[in-house]
């Protein structure tokens, strides 16, 4: 093959091309005198490394027989991309022809089969306790363009098992989020299509990206002793929600006694408080009650021996201390005297019990008009469009309402009690010292009489 034949001067004017175009480029690079020198010493540089390639035979050849290489390769490819275009030929063909053959009844076939696996799947996709387990919703038949018989057994089975799982229980190991977020594998009773719970609580379905089951926030108590019972096979009784989890979910969210008790904010902090303060000065003056009552009992069993540890005592030994020899009406003053000395004791605490009893009531009002003064500020920002921003006025003002009842309610019986228990020490006292006033005049007359007979 001679030097100038047809490859290899297609060949050696590629290589003159591509080595004028490297040296062009890092002539603009270099920082040359002028335009002409660089175009000049890149000719220079391009005519040494042609003659280079023309003088080196071997390495002509070589390059040469990398582009053969390099084409053969490109012409077996294409080969086996037209191959493989005519097996997707006849693989089409043939899905035509069997679509053709089956005929427009599978044709109708499939697509029922097609909406109603979607629609199930849609349907229970998120919201039913039957898809707890992987793969338990029926196969979707989006992708199938010719309706074979594994196709329809996959439906008829999951149907199946689905109809099957809605009348039955079953425990099942499956993790589970617990209120404080953590998650850990958990024995879960399924019942039905009705609910899921765990040993102590109701579940819901989770709302992560793990899908993962979570406890319910707030499980009622009754709810949960059923639960317990149930897990544990010791009762077949379980409590059902029948709007599935509404109810529930609004028992949950019923505020406890004490987030009851904070909605009432500072004034229902105040009341109660102040009923608190009022019980207990109740509650100590009434056990004093109790203990004088005692000892004014035991004393009246021995009026000849007063004691001074009761009112009674007392009042029996100052009228012993007294001069006899006055007149009766003198002796009657110094009896109620001593009488009344002993009643401040006595009704100790009634009226601080009996102004906060009627204290109470106002505080629940002050609440009261205070919650509404929060409920309109709400209702000029905001507007009348969301009830929750009203509803923490509305709370405030019906739990003070409430808590100023309920503690000017004891109160004013706890205030009935100590006056009932305290008018009947003094009814007693007064009785007995004016029983023993009587008594002295008596013998005092008797002695008299005898004295002037």
């Amino acid at each position: 093959m001679s030097l100038f034949s047809r490859p290899k001067a297609w060949f050696c004017l590629t290589l003159l091309v591509s080595a004028l175009s490297s040296n062009v480029g890092m002539a603009q690079s270099d920082d040359v005198g002028s335009l002409r020198e660089a175009r000049e010493a890149a000719q220079a540089r391009d005519q040494a490394r042609l003659q280079s390639f023309l003088d080196d035979q071997d390495a002509l050849e070589a390059a040469l027989q990398e582009a053969r290489d390099a084409h053969s390769a490109a012409e077996a490819q294409q080969a086996s991309l037209e191959a493989q275009q005519d097996e997707q030929n006849e693989q089409a063909q043939a899905l035509a022809q069997r679509q053709e053959e089956q005929g427009e009844a599978l044709t109708a076939l499939l697509a029922d089969l097609t909406r109603h696996s979607e629609e199930l799947r849609n349907e229970l996709g998120g919201d039913s306790w039957l898809t707890l387990e992987a793969d338990a919703l029926p196969p979707r038949l989006n992708d199938v363009d010719v309706l074979e018989r594994p196709h329809i057994e996959a439906v008829v089975d999951r149907l199946a098992a689905l109809t099957m799982d809605t009348g039955r229980a079953e425990r099942l190991e499956l993790p589970v989020a617990d209120a404080s977020g953590d998650i850990a594998p958990r024995s879960v009773v399924r019942l039905g299509d009705f609910a899921a719970f765990t040993e102590s609580a109701l579940l819901r379905q989770g709302q992560d990206e793990e899908g993962a089951l979570a406890e319910m926030p707030r499980t009622p108590s009754a709810v949960s002793e059923l639960l317990a019972a149930y897990h544990q096979g010791e009762s077949r009784a379980f409590a059902i929600d029948p709007t599935q989890g509404s109810v529930l979910e609004a028992l949950a969210q019923q505020p406890s006694l004490w987030e009851r008790f904070q909605q009432g904010g500072y004034v229902g902090y105040v009341v109660v408080l102040l009923g608190g303060i009022g019980l207990l000065v109740a509650l100590a003056q009434y056990l004093y009650l109790l203990l004088i009552s005692a000892r004014v009992r035991r004393q009246r069993q021995a009026l000849d021996q007063p004691s001074a540890d009761n009112p009674l005592g007392r009042v029996l030994q100052r009228f012993k201390e007294m001069d006899k020899h006055q007149t009766p009406e003198a002796l009657e003053a110094r009896l109620d005297e001593a009488v009344l000395a002993e009643l401040p004791k006595i009704e100790r605490g009634q009226p601080i019990v009996k102004l906060l009893a009627a204290i109470a009531p106002l505080l629940g009002l002050l609440g009261t008009v205070t919650g509404m003064i929060v409920t309109f500020q709400a209702i000029t920002v905001f507007g009348t469009g969301d009830p929750q921003l009203m509803a923490g006025g509305i709370s405030q003002a019906l739990v003070t309402t409430v808590l100023g009842l309920v503690t000017a309610v004891p109160l004013l019986f706890a205030q009935t009690a100590l006056s009932s228990r305290s008018r009947f020490i003094t009814q007693v006292i007064e009785g007995e010292s004016s029983a023993t006033l009587a008594d002295h005049l008596e013998a005092q007359s008797t002695a008299h009489a005898r004295t002037v007979t």
